[in-house]
């Protein structure tokens, strides 16, 4: 991925032509704000505690961006995380060390050894991050908005009026302007009528009621948020279910949602037992990790609004 954004519409076309087929066009700017969104979502679904002197925000998009983050100690700054390279392996195949460059750091080396000269944060076991989810999820739901704008510009009420030559066509426009500027009476020339009385024109309205589906694409755009939340362990119900769905149901959504997030945490405070094992001593405050709301109450919450409603007769 090239640096520097924003990219030139070349650039763009590349990257994007190489993962899309090119006939599938997901608007750029609405993508990254639900990019961004899902982003932040899935940032907040754990609660750090990190020494006072990082900065916060650099580190966990480092981590959850690039999927992981390197622990350093440096001679000018101290102990800090810093985005990294991996290369090397041991005997099994895991990274053996770290290629750090920062102008900041001009002084310092750029390679170090894991497990003796820095430890490593990791997201998922594979060093994955979760961007790929992110893209998923915020091309879907950019696609969603986009069909559901155009969708309502389309049911702007226009009538198409035929006319034999340009002074009836600037009558029809006349005669619409006053009608619709609410004017009581409207008088129109008699050659806009045969000899029969019959208009001289043929009108073309759509049918606004049948072509407007926005609220359904609102629906599946909430969906694919729905799906999102569960993918990053927090307890869900669509709107577009939740008429639907009996406790059974919900306990087994409850069940899925939080089975990779339980796998998140466990890989992160791994890392960070790792890094207060050889950091500890300089460090003010000991790093760590776990949920910010419990899942097993927002669960148990869910699962309440499910009984709720079937003892109320909703589903």
């Amino acid at each position: 991925m090239p640096g520097n954004p924003p990219y030139l519409y070349d650039v763009a076309n590349e990257i994007i032509g190489s993962q899309s087929p090119s006939y599938i066009h997901v608007d750029g700017t609405l993508s990254r704000f639900f990019r961004r969104y899902l982003l932040e979502t899935a940032v907040s679904v754990f609660d750090w505690k990190v020494p006072k002197l990082w900065a916060k925000n650099y580190f966990l998009y480092c981590l959850y961006g690039f999927g992981y983050v390197a622990v350093i100690d440096t001679a000018k700054y101290g102990v800090i995380p810093q985005h990294c390279g991996l290369g090397g392996y041991t005997v099994f195949y895991q990274p053996a060390y770290a290629l750090i460059t920062n102008p900041k750091l001009s002084l310092e080396k750029t390679q170090y050894n894991i497990g003796t000269d820095c430890e490593i944060l990791q997201l998922q076991p594979d060093y994955g991050s979760i961007m790929d989810l992110i893209g998923y999820y915020g091309d879907m739901m950019a696609m969603c908005a986009e069909g559901a704008a155009t969708n309502v510009m389309n049911t702007k009420l226009a009538y198409v009026f035929a006319s034999d030559h340009k002074t009836a066509a600037e009558t029809f426009k006349k005669m619409y302007d006053q009608i619709q500027a609410g004017k009581p009476a409207v008088a129109v020339d008699k050659e806009l009528f045969d000899d029969n009385g019959k208009p001289r024109w043929t009108m073309f309205a759509q049918n606004l009621q049948q072509n407007f589906i926005a609220d359904k694409i609102q629906m599946q755009l909430q969906a694919y948020q729905t799906d999102f939340m569960r993918a990053i362990g927090v307890p869900a119900v669509g709107q577009e279910k939740k008429e639907r769905l009996i406790t059974d149901e919900v306990n087994v959504g409850n069940s899925e949602c939080k089975t990779r997030a339980d796998m998140w945490l466990e890989t992160l405070k791994a890392g960070c037992d790792r890094v207060n094992e050889m950091f500890g001593d300089k460090l003010e405050e000991k790093l760590s990790v776990d949920w910010r709301y419990d899942p097993d109450e927002q669960k148990q919450e869910v699962t309440d609004d499910a009984r709720n409603d079937e003892r109320e007769g909703t589903v």
